[in-house]
């Protein structure tokens, strides 16, 4: 069974996305379980109004292409063959190839440049940046924390 939502014309979608800013928590969920045909889920204010302003120009002027979508899916298959898990971990934890990173240890600095499939340390090859801080310090070290990328308390 498809479910069928309301159609909106294109000439109110401006105003309707105006009326989000100043719109009570409740209308906004109440225009949550219209637009999507089921209960809004327990983000914030900000989430759900950027959600429905996307929902709302959808149904006005229409979704991706199927191209589009073919696409992504394609894109999203070559990134992670599919596994739904690898697809949710961030991948921009590891800089971009060609990104020199400098730390200055025990009164010498220490370049390290980021390739492609791994970095390179005073001409070797490394593959985690944790072996480099090893190789460094002669303890074991997380790569990114050593070289500031990552805070001890592992945010970024």
């Amino acid at each position: 069974m498809t479910e069928t939502f309301p159609s909106i014309p294109k000439d109110t979608v401006l105003p309707r996305l105006a009326a989000l800013k100043a719109a009570p928590i409740a209308d906004l969920k109440q225009q949550w379980r219209t637009l999507f045909g089921k209960e809004p889920p327990p983000f914030s204010r900000t989430y759900i109004q950027s959600r429905l302003a996307y929902r709302i120009q959808e149904l006005a002027y229409g979704g991706l292409k199927p191209e589009t979508v073919a696409r992504l899916e394609a894109l999203g298959q070559q990134l992670d063959g599919g596994n739904i898990t690898l697809r949710r971990i961030r991948r921009d934890a590891k800089p971009i190839a060609g990104t020199r990173l400098v730390r200055e240890y025990q009164g010498i600095e220490h370049t390290v440049t980021v390739l492609a499939d791994g970095y390179e340390w005073q001409g070797r090859p490394y593959q985690s940046l944790s072996a480099v801080a090893r190789a460094i310090t002669g303890t074991r070290w997380n790569g990114l924390v050593f070289f500031g990328l990552k805070n001890q308390r592992g945010t970024v």
